[in-house]
């Protein structure tokens, strides 16, 4: 099965008049259709960095990124980008916030509005769709952030530490939605986070970088129960445990060195 996303020897440099840095050094890896993949990694790995080379927002200095075996040149709609911050517009109600990537992606029809409503229904927010943003929780504007993501139909979403700005039950249940919605929608999904029990909780793969410049450490493959389990029961599973502790020596061994 051809990947869904391939990053073949990917290297990247920043270049200021004091010289240049390289932030990714050669890095390669490949997403398969529906997979679910962490990156985790120290400060300054590069991890944001990759995401936005995937998202076709940057151009490597080196190596090339395949989405269905095509070059990615620049952005495109088959791969939503959702950020730690949401973004909403606090003029817009919350139905126009969410219709405002179909917007920019010139794709706002009957079937696609019909299909953003349904959305707003899924994630609970059918009741708000006239309020504005300031009306809404932290964890409810980042559902209204997924949505606005998911509208457009993406093939991939990225997801830059989408949860770090809540308190922790509400993103035990943003982890629970996102999978669930992720995995019915049969979507493939790149996820950057620091919290290594998020990222073994969601994926199918978690990937440790080592940074200076970034670089694949270690690549774990997280067990059936686990995967198998939604993200606030797979915590309990047989084994998560002790695959937490892997992942952390891993990080550790790798801030020891750099």
């Amino acid at each position: 099965m051809l990947p869904i996303v391939e990053l073949k020897n990917i290297a990247h440099a920043y270049v200021t008049d004091r010289g240049a840095s390289l932030a990714i050094d050669y890095l390669s890896l490949f997403i398969e259709p529906g997979e679910f993949v962490s990156l985790v990694g120290p400060s300054g790995c590069g991890k944001t960095t990759l995401l936005s080379i995937v998202a076709g927002l940057l151009t490597p200095s080196q190596g090339e990124v395949l989405l269905l075996g095509e070059k990615v040149s620049g952005p495109t709609p088959q791969v939503g980008y959702m950020l730690q911050q949401d973004y909403l517009f606090p003029w817009r109600t919350i139905y126009e916030n969410s219709l405002i990537g179909l917007e920019l992606t010139s794709q706002v029809t009957d079937r696609t509005k019909e299909s953003t409503l349904h959305l707003l229904n899924e994630m609970g927010l059918g009741a708000a769709i006239d309020l504005y943003p300031h009306h809404l929780s932290g964890g409810m504007r980042q559902r209204v952030a997924l949505v606005r993501t998911l509208a457009t139909d993406p093939e991939v979403l990225l997801l830059d530490e989408p949860f770090s700005a809540l308190d922790y039950q509400t993103k035990l249940q943003l982890e629970d939605l996102i999978v669930k919605t992720l995995k019915d929608r049969h979507k493939t999904a790149l996820l950057v986070t620091h919290d290594l029990s998020e990222a073994i909780a969601m994926s199918d793969r978690v990937i440790v970088l080592g940074a200076s410049p970034g670089h694949i450490r270690k690549t774990f493959e997280i067990p059936q129960n686990i995967r198998d389990s939604q993200p606030f029961y797979a915590r309990e599973q047989e084994g998560f445990n002790e695959l937490f502790r892997e992942v952390w020596s891993e990080l550790e061994a790798s801030e020891r060195k750099e």
